[in-house]
């Protein structure tokens, strides 16, 4: 009698896994098809080393490729920068692999050194010469990455926010992200993690574009549902786990970047702070262009995007006449606006 009443017990705790399962399941193919159909991809792809890449541009000119940051897409600058950035320049934005509409190679490890590598045939598929190379957070380490290891293939870097050094408190910040066992990533990925995003979404951007208001049109127009995709959350649980491996060696290597390099930082970010990832690297890049915004949060292409856009012209116009070396912006400036 008593087995017979475990059984049924044990039977019908397996029925409501399955059940509670299965509609995960199910949110998560919903949520994803309306990501999916409200940003559609409207650029072009390559493939590249068994990444397929989506990517857009737009302009003439002198080339500028932009990388976004965790867990982004391209519309991070798109949208932001594209139609304001005026003549004379080749805009590229491209999704990182797995991010955006980008598909991620089977077996790619993420790493640094072979995200810089795959930017590098990028540039090299495309013909493009010796372009300024801007990125955003993590984007940031990538271009530093680049510029370490294949200077010769770029002309100079710009970064926004970027993260330089090796800090557990910025993994902790994400640690829904940190899920070093693949196969717990996979099922996380198409099970519980993209209900949970969507739940959470509006607490999370508020704490990325703090202390600013979310922008209103972030999600469409600036590409955040495409964050809402299994695959997406796969590949930005990856590159959490990846940076780890390689951020430390990369960091004693800035010393060696001689090209135009400039850093836009927000003094009020609370996602990567400037006092850890900005300040040091004065002294680690000869000539730094550091421009330190009072006030600014992490987003700063969706809340002062005239501003950016000066700053990236700036590095670009050092970078494409070949000066090495500026006067610093060793001053705080007030916000735009």
């Amino acid at each position: 009698m008593l087995l017979s009443v475990l059984s049924w017990l044990f039977g019908g705790l397996l029925l409501l896994a399955v059940i509670v399962v299965a509609g995960l399941v199910l949110a998560t193919w919903w949520i994803a098809a309306k990501a999916e159909r409200l940003v559609p991809a409207n650029g072009k792809f390559i493939e590249i080393d068994g990444n397929r890449i989506h990517y857009v541009e737009t302009g003439e000119g002198r080339p500028i490729v932009f990388l976004h940051g965790l867990g982004a897409q391209l519309h991070h600058f798109r949208h932001t920068l594209f139609d304001r950035f005026g003549p004379g320049y080749r805009l590229i934005a491209l999704d990182r692999p797995g991010s955006g509409h980008s598909l991620r190679a089977s077996g790619a490890t993420a790493r640094l050194p072979e995200q810089a590598q795959l930017v590098r045939r990028f540039i090299e598929a495309l013909g493009l010469e010796r372009p300024l190379v801007v990125g955003h957070s993590l984007g940031g380490a990538i271009v530093l990455t680049l510029a370490v290891e294949h200077p010769e293939t770029i002309s100079g870097i710009a970064l926004l926010a970027p993260l330089t050094h090796l800090e557990t408190r910025v993994r902790q910040k994400f640690d829904l992200l940190y899920v070093p066992s693949r196969l717990l990533r996979w099922i996380m990925a198409y099970t519980v993690a993209i209900p949970l995003s969507l739940k959470y979404a509006e607490p999370t951007m508020k704490f990325i574009f703090a202390p600013q208001p979310v922008a209103g049109d972030y999600m469409i127009a600036g590409g955040g549902w495409l964050g809402l995709r299994p695959a997406h959350y796969h590949a930005t649980s990856t590159d959490v786990v990846a940076v780890e491996q390689d951020l430390d060696r990369i960091e004693q290597r800035y010393g060696e970047i001689a090209m135009p390099a400039g850093i836009l930082f927000g003094t009020a970010d609370r996602v990567i702070g400037i006092a850890v990832h900005g300040e040091p690297m004065r002294d680690r890049i000869k000539g730094l262009d550091f421009e330190a915004v009072d006030g600014l949060g992490h987003m700063p292409q969706f809340v002062e995007p005239e501003r950016v856009i000066a700053f990236i012209k700036r590095i670009a116009e050092r970078a494409f006449t070949g000066r090495t070396s500026t006067q610093p912006h060793n001053n705080f400036t007030e916000p735009l606006g």
